[in-house]
């Protein structure tokens, strides 16, 4: 016969007082499904505890809280009736953002027995101190980093470099649109004159597979000398064929008609 879990909020409670600081326990019961995961929302796990609270349906959980900010999730261990899991929660506040946990590693939470004294143990040796680095890793990068690392827009630039797609597939440039100090840099990589078009054009071989490598080669060196460049494709304007005039109609048809 299977013996019944141990009651959560009793252990909770007395989980709390084993763990060193004054924590706070606070039980709830789910009445509904969706009600495992509001609590669970900032679970600061990626490893079986968040496993559990993704793909188990779970009746019940507690929150141990203490002064300092520092919460720890516990609930149900499903498959193993004589154990909880517990895990932390990630810290909120006004000053904590979602680029503070950027390449901090979760501290993950650990599966522990149902007697208060041998858990609180584990935690002490292998949860808090874990929790505890992360956690000042992320309050540091909130005080060196407070806002998020935005990439700066361009740079103005004086020269702009406008390269065309035709419809043809052909790549290119109008010669007397390209500044005097660019040309060079278009013959460099892979460009060619054509006096017929008098235009820079990239040889045909080169309008496929191999457009990626002369085309981004071209664009870093004259990033290097203050000049932008803008990519367009050609348009084709769209014009309603003219409807060829109706012939008029011959003498013998036209009197044909009126007899």
């Amino acid at each position: 016969m299977l013996t019944s879990r141990t009651d959560l909020s009793t252990f909770a409670a007395a989980l709390a007082d084993r763990l060193p600081g004054r924590w706070t326990s606070e039980y709830e019961e789910h009445g509904a499904y969706g009600a495992q995961f509001v609590a669970a929302e900032g679970l600061w796990d990626a490893g079986h505890v968040d496993h559990i609270v993704s793909q188990y349906v779970l009746s019940r959980h507690a929150v141990l809280s203490h002064p300092d900010g520092r919460q720890l999730y516990i609930t149900d261990r499903p498959l193993y009736r004589h154990q909880f899991v517990v895990a932390p929660l990630e810290p909120v506040g006004p000053r904590i953002k979602p680029h503070h946990f950027t390449g901090v590693e979760e501290p993950n939470g650990i599966a522990v027995p149902n007697e208060p004294a041998r858990a609180a143990a584990q935690v002490v040796l292998h949860l808090l101190p874990r929790y505890q680095h992360a956690l000042d890793t992320v309050l540091r990068n909130a005080a060196v980093q407070p806002d998020p690392p935005h990439r700066p827009g361009p740079p103005q630039v004086a020269d702009v470099v406008t390269l065309t797609w035709s419809e043809d597939g052909a790549l290119g440039a109008p010669y007397k649109s390209v500044p005097e100090d660019a040309r060079t840099a278009f013959y460099t990589h892979g460009f060619h004159y054509d006096p017929h078009q008098a235009a820079f054009l990239l040889p045909s071989p080169y309008r496929h597979d191999g457009l990626a490598l002369p085309l981004q080669s071209l664009v870093h060196h004259l990033a290097q000398k203050g000049i932008g460049v803008n990519l367009r494709h050609s348009t084709t304007p769209t014009t309603t064929p003219a409807r060829l005039p109706v012939p008029a109609p011959t003498n013998a048809a036209a009197t044909a008609l009126h007899r």
